[in-house]
């Protein structure tokens, strides 16, 4: 992977820190973003609406992180890395604060949008300074230890906010998780070491990646193929106590399981992904489609169905490892932009997913059907694969 100009291989120490204090608000996005999925029955008694239409606040921090990757990273090219990452997670800390304030249904709406501005930016800005401090030819597993925040949230995080939020009710998770921002706020600060913004970006230079077809391609990979995991995730409370037949207790149990694989995902993703990108993401593509389709029966029973869930997990999480570094590849020039537009392709999957999942169910096909969806809305992100595994192999046929 060709490193950003001024690179340096960080002493252990300071890789370290920097790590940790990157994964620290990577739990917090983590957090905030599958939390509202473990509560939306909760959420959806606490403003009014049904559960449905309380989806739609997962939909709204996905529109947030797809509007704000985009702007934050073409404005953030030339400023100073750990800068960007400080503002970053204060607006997030603001944004969960409001959401935890928020009294009507609408006014959490815009919310959750404010809390999902700085996500994509702050996991591409992190994925930087994680490459930049690497030794070569690691840069994959850097990259994937500061991604580490989201199945880590999701182990611990999200079982516990989710809990917390059924006996204390839903807004102590969003405080919990501004508290976290804060937190990260001082951690980056501290221990993430100054790196300067690149000078010789300008706008035209980053804006150059949206004329590089792989660079949608790639972008359509996540938006479509793991919109299938969020069609299935986003319903994944009621799915438990309608479908399986057990108490909500089991819902932080099933978040735990799903959680737990996704770190074993995300650490054998930036493995995988120094070995073949492109035969990670086919292979994880392929596995994530087809226990989403196994869910679509096995949800049915216990153990079968938290066997399931452990596989979309790991698979899932091992797919975003690799799309990240396919798009800091593809991007070329366009580094920051590239980083960043990971999380906002991840966040349309977010909102067609839950958006998909909620009409299905609107229509009274039951809280099985989100999975058949999203079993198909997997292949449709492996169709786009196969089409930039095509242009791959005639591009580097034209160039030999």
């Amino acid at each position: 992977m060709t490193l950003p100009a001024g690179t340096h291989v960080a002493e252990p120490r300071t890789r370290t820190l920097a790590s940790l204090a990157l994964v620290t608000g990577g739990i917090g996005i983590g957090i905030t973003e599958f939390v509202t999925m473990g509560l939306l029955p909760q959420i959806a008694e606490g403003v009014g609406v049904d559960i449905p239409t309380a989806g739609h606040t997962i939909s709204a921090y996905a529109v947030g992180v797809v509007v704000g990757s985009p702007l934050v990273a073409l404005g953030a090219a030339q400023l100073p890395r750990r800068a960007v990452l400080v503002v970053l997670m204060a607006v997030f800390a603001v944004g969960n604060a409001l959401s935890a304030l928020a009294p009507t249904y609408g006014t959490l709406l815009a919310a959750r949008f404010l809390a999902g501005l700085p996500h994509g930016a702050f996991f591409g800005l992190a994925a930087l300074v994680a490459v930049a401090m690497a030794p070569p030819g690691r840069g994959g597993r850097a990259v994937g230890t500061v991604m580490l925040g989201i199945p880590v949230a999701m182990v611990a995080g999200v079982p516990l906010g989710t809990w917390a939020g059924q006996e204390l009710g839903w807004r102590v998770a969003y405080w919990a998780v501004a508290v976290i921002g804060v937190l990260t706020v001082v951690l980056v600060r501290a221990w993430v070491p100054h790196f300067p913004g690149e000078r010789d970006q300008s706008f035209r230079t980053e804006l150059a990646a949206f004329a590089n077809l792989q660079f949608w391609l790639t972008m359509l990979i996540g938006a479509i193929g793991f919109g299938g995991m969020f069609a299935m995730y986003s319903y994944i409370a009621p799915t438990i106590t309608d479908v399986t037949g057990m108490d909500q207790a089991w819902v932080p149990v099933f978040l735990f399981v799903y959680g737990a694989l996704s770190v074993v995902g995300t650490w054998l993703g930036g493995r995988l992904g120094d070995w073949s990108v492109l035969r990670t993401l086919l292979i994880m593509g392929l596995a994530s489609a087809g226990s989403l389709l196994a869910f679509w029966q096995t949800s049915r029973w216990l153990v079968p169905a938290l066997l399931t869930v452990a596989v979309i997990g790991l698979a899932g999480s091992s797919w975003v490892v690799a799309l990240q570094l396919r798009l800091m590849s593809v991007a070329g020039p366009a580094r920051t932009l590239g980083a960043a537009m990971n999380h906002s392709s991840l966040n349309v999957a977010n909102a067609l997913g839950a958006w998909v999942g909620g009409l299905v169910i609107a229509a009274g096909w039951g809280y099985r059907s989100p999975s058949l969806v999203g079993a198909g809305l997997s292949l449709g992100g492996l169709l786009v694969l196969g089409v930039s595994l095509l242009v791959h192999r005639r591009t580097r046929h034209r160039t030999a």
